[in-house]
């Protein structure tokens, strides 16, 4: 597949498995766990998905981020769907699906970051894009940390990086990735 295609194929699953994340907690929220737990798990299919066809369009540019972005992507699928185990166990140890997800969210911003990296020096999207990726990614990691040490700052923390996940989804179901540049700008001789 030509990197425009793996790139709508990234978007559609970006956008697949934050629909099917949140309608699965809104169902649980609702009392369906059942229902529910399919969908988060559908995320997580979804998840390992984007990690896959990412691959290959990160590791000519950077090998280390494209095995981190595979790993983060895996640690996140995995923990979200042992977070809907959680979930469908009795209620006292449901709170382990909080602590499950937190870990998951600090595995992808992680991974994340060194994505949007990569998309930002390779020139893979918008500049301004890319940007936002980095910010976003980093603040969701800092609102996933103070959410495990106790302070509920997480929703409002994961927002930039959840619309940019958006915003890259349509993007790249619209036009997939650029082509990369020829070579990364060189720093002048002196940064070095």
């Amino acid at each position: 597949m030509s990197s425009r295609a793996v790139g709508r194929s990234i978007g559609v699953l970006l956008l697949v498995a934050f629909v099917a994340y949140g309608g699965g907690n809104a169902l649980v929220g609702a009392g369906s766990s059942a229902a529910g737990g399919l969908l988060m798990l559908l995320n997580s299919a979804a998840v390992v998905g984007i990690g896959v066809l990412a691959f290959p369009v990160l590791r000519p540019h950077s090998e280390l981020t494209a095995h981190a972005y595979l790993t983060g992507r895996a640690v996140e699928a995995a923990l979200l769907a042992v977070g809907v185990v959680f979930l469908l166990l009795p209620e006292p140890v449901a709170a382990g699906n909080h602590y499950s997800y937190q870990v998951a969210m600090m595995a992808v911003a992680t991974a994340g970051v060194l994505f949007c990296r990569v998309l930002l020096r390779a020139r893979l999207v918008p500049r301004a894009l890319a940007v936002w990726g980095l910010v976003g990614y980093a603040v969701f990691l800092a609102g996933a940390v103070l959410e495990v040490l106790g302070h509920p700052v997480g929703v409002a923390l994961s927002v930039p990086g959840g619309l940019f996940e958006i915003a890259l989804g349509v993007l790249l179901i619209a036009k997939g990735f650029a082509a990369p540049s020829a070579s990364p700008p060189k720093a002048p001789a002196y940064a070095a």
